[in-house]
């Protein structure tokens, strides 16, 4: 067993795609002619976005879409880097919205939170040392 995807269900996954590239210059690696999926550059570990239609296919009893909830969701994507403050200024730049300014933590890191405008919530942070 190994982990395969992360895969965030969305309104518009381009839009997702975009703002991911634009905010955290992350790269689309693949968006299906159909845009309901499409995945990040992000290692070997796939980041991905799918339309919430196709979780409308996949789940009979709904699900809930982190872009209408009043809150985040009870997860989050951590990204790692070594300047939190300038990859935080950016996202905000790039239409995310602040949760947590960048803060550094007892541990050694600084960490920071954002939430996208589909509204999936990212960690940006250092990496612990």
């Amino acid at each position: 067993m190994k982990f395969g995807y992360l895969i965030i269900y969305v309104p518009d996954v381009r839009a997702s795609l975009e703002f991911f590239s634009s905010a955290f210059g992350l790269a689309t690696r693949f968006l299906h002619e159909s845009g309901t999926y499409g995945e990040l550059e992000t290692g070997e570990t796939a980041l991905a976005f799918a339309a919430d239609e196709l979780a409308g296919m996949n789940f009979s009893t709904g699900h809930v879409s982190a872009h209408a909830s009043a809150k985040p969701l009870g997860m989050e994507v951590a990204l790692v880097t070594d300047d939190v403050v300038a990859a935080h200024a950016r996202a905000l730049q790039a239409g995310a919205r602040e949760i947590a300014a960048p803060t550094h933590k007892p541990w050694g890191q600084t960490v920071s939170y954002v939430r996208c405008p589909d509204g999936t919530l990212v960690e940006l942070c250092s990496p612990i040392a």
